[in-house]
């Protein structure tokens, strides 16, 4: 047997190849990513009917991430059915199942180059749980604790593999976790009739260290390094911004954090398509993080309401042309896509909020692959993204993950399936939506009839207790605990893929802290009066609210009809209802507007917040001939520079901060979606 000196370990350069060793990947000449690559792109050359690639990915993101970079640049979709699975089950069914694999690199604690190269893994097996027990090893060696070589598997239909001739190298004799690497020289195939495994035959696949006529020790790591080419493209895009286009602007900033949304009023006269107006909003909205020294890698959260869901395919194509990887080295946003009636209430056919932040600590969750686990996500826009102890979901539809089939169920049972979705987003932070959660907004589309809407109503519940109940037993000390979510159903033309709902839900994913949403720092009671709004016990009946002390608060006012009443009592809701008075409607909707900011003030002052930690107020609105967007714009405009001449509580300076959003109703149950305006509140500390 040919045994390397181990001190020249120059000539080991092609068995320990130079690694671009950030989590993400870019191109990086000499890696055996690019090997991969260059294999690949060969294979589909001779087969073209090639589509997907499977790899054994379980919880390695250093691992999934190279795979899905490689299939991303050649077309291929990525399948890693492993992913997330529980290691210790996938262990045993490997083992089970007839995969006979050698141990061909230890490099972990309790595994010894001596006594564990060559072994297979299921004379390891027990061992490798009690290393689990003791140190929290990866059993499935996910952590690089060990690699394997299969030498037989029920795949392999007419051959074993029997090696004939290997070397070992020592690749670091530390005495608590030394490094040895098994290199197979030679091997011949072995004919089989029926393919055996280890466990239901005598025969032995090891090989033994005994058989080697030396061990040699690698000094030192290779030095050669590779420089990755710098892909990343600051150039604006052409687009010449003509006068023709009447956008419209709302920012909020909060320190590092910045909110703006962007639209296009009454652009029907002035736009082709959906395209055309998407392409605008994304210019425009490219300039002001520009002007805010920022770029499309500091946006956290995307909101992208459309007119028509019949194009969503070229309108994606564009806003693939804006956000991509490249430009996206901390990690593409977590995007939201509902269509909302937007042309009704005056708008153009596209309308974005995107959430942004510039001092680049977001940490965001982007897998590609198909798998059991959650929806893949293939594309730029990814499945979570948490900055500041704030978790931002996409929203998540009721898909079978290993197949991306909507639920054939019917709508409550692919409300289920969303929400088991969100719930397998939220582990990989250490939280569940039945306890973290301070908002859960759930987007129904008008096609799910009243009886399925009861039936989504009583499977929240049910979900979320089960969840809960789950999670009882196995819960961490450090997981965070919110009693109560604020819940907001709203209605909507259409989903992506014609889903029944979408979910989208908020968390705080920070140290674990109790809280109640009806506890407040102040005495409701008290507080400023003004428009000669006093508190009054029916207040609550149209607030929710949920309450991290002293770091985040959340709010929902839901005015329906009956409120509206009481709001303006001088008007009946029968007469209100009947009403097709121009001016009598908009003099409702001063007064709705204003006890709306009243309302959220007292909110913020109970909780010792102010209106410069909001960071979104979004109004929910049903767009009608007679409440526009423009209209209620300049209402709620008004309404707050006026109370911030009455408070001195908000910067007359401000500007707009809040983003009417036309809806079809809006509610805090999905049996009753009749809100005539409903605001949603987001506000943080610092």
């Amino acid at each position: 047997m040919q045994i390397i000196n181990s001190r020249h370990a120059g000539r080991l350069k092609c068995l320990f190849p130079p690694r671009h060793h950030s989590l993400s990947y870019n191109v990086t000449p000499g890696d055996e990513v690019e090997d991969m690559f260059i294999l690949l792109k060969e294979v589909k050359r001779q087969i073209p009917s090639v589509a997907a690639v499977s790899s054994g990915a379980i919880a390695s993101d250093y691992q999934r991430l190279r795979v899905e970079s490689v299939c991303s640049r050649l077309g291929l979709v990525s399948l890693a059915y492993l992913w997330k699975q529980d290691q210790s089950l996938l262990l045993q069914q490997m083992i089970r199942s007839g995969i006979v694999a050698i141990i061909v690199k230890v490099a972990a604690i309790g595994l010894d180059p001596s006594k564990h190269l060559g072994k297979e893994i299921t004379h390891v097996e027990v061992h490798l749980h009690k290393l689990k027990e003791l140190y929290g090893i990866n059993v499935c060696g996910e952590g690089g604790e060990y690699e394997t070589l299969t030498l037989d598997c029920p795949l392999f239909k007419n051959a074993r593999i029997v090696l004939d001739k290997f070397q070992v190298v020592l690749h670091s004799s530390d005495q608590i976790a030394p490094v040895g690497v098994l290199h197979p020289m030679e091997y011949h195939l072995e004919n089989k009739l029926v393919s055996l495994s280890a466990c239901d035959n005598d025969k032995s696949y090891e090989v033994t260290l005994g058989e080697f006529d030396s061990v040699c020790e690698v000094l030192g790591d290779c030095q050669d390094t590779c420089e990755a080419p710098n892909q990343k493209n600051d150039v604006i895009s052409d687009l010449a911004l003509d006068t023709q286009h009447d956008i419209h602007i709302s920012e909020s900033r909060k320190d590092s954090t910045i909110s703006i949304a962007c639209w296009l009023q009454d652009a029907s006269k002035t736009s082709a398509d959906l395209r055309e107006d998407l392409k605008v909003v994304l210019t425009r909205i490219e300039l002001l993080l520009m002007e805010y020294n920022c770029s499309w890698e500091n946006v956290l959260y995307i909101h992208l309401y459309i007119a028509d869901m019949n194009e969503f395919a070229p309108a994606n194509e564009e806003y693939v042309k804006f956000i991509t990887q490249e430009k996206c080295w901390f990690g593409v946003p977590s995007r939201s896509t509902i269509e909302l009636p937007l042309l009704q209430a005056g708008l153009g056919r596209a309308y974005i909020e995107v959430l942004v932040s510039n001092d680049n600590t977001k940490n965001v969750l982007h897998v590609q692959s198909i798998s059991e686990w959650a929806p893949s996500c293939i594309g730029p826009y990814s499945q979570a993204t948490v900055h500041k102890d704030v978790l931002y979901m996409a929203g998540q539809l009721g898909l079978d993950p290993p197949t991306m089939l909507l639920c054939d169920q019917g709508p409550p049972h692919e409300f289920q399936q969303a929400l088991t979705n969100s719930e397998a987003v939220a582990k990989c932070f250490n939280c569940s939506i039945s306890t973290s959660a301070v908002s859960l907004v759930i987007f129904c589309s008008v096609s799910v009839n009243s009886s399925d809407r009861i039936a989504i109503e009583d499977q929240k519940d049910v979900c979320l207790a089960q969840m809960k109940l789950r999670l009882n037993s196995g819960r961490r000390p450090s997981m965070p605990v919110v009693n109560d979510p604020v819940i907001l159903y709203v209605l909507v033309p259409d989903l992506p893929k014609r889903a029944s709902v979408e979910v989208k839900p908020l968390l705080y994913c920070g140290e674990n802290i109790e809280t109640s949403p009806g506890v407040t720092q102040k005495d409701l009671s008290m507080g400023e009066v003004y428009w000669g709004f006093q508190h009054e016990s029916w207040h609550n009946n149209c607030l929710q609210k949920c309450i991290i002390s002293g770091r985040l608060c959340t709010a929902v006012i839901s005015v329906t009809q009956e409120i509206a009443g009481k709001i303006c009592p001088q008007t009946t809701d029968s007469a209100y209802a009947e009403s097709q008075c121009k001016v009598n409607t908009e003099k409702q909707a001063v007064r709705m507007a204003e006890f709306c900011i009243y309302l959220l003030d007292k909110v913020l002052l109970e909780n010792d917040f102010s209106w410069d930690d909001v960071m979104n107020l979004r109004i929910y609105f049903i767009a009608s001939p007679h409440a526009s967007h423009e209209t209620l714009s300049t209402i709620f405009t008004n309404a707050f520079n006026e109370f911030g001449e009455m408070s001195r509580r908000i910067d007359s300076d401000k500007g707009s901060f809040f983003n009417l959003v036309p809806v079809l109703g809006a509610g805090r149950s999905a049996t009753s979606l009749d809100n005539i305006l409903t605001c949603e509140l987001f506000a943080r500390k610092s």
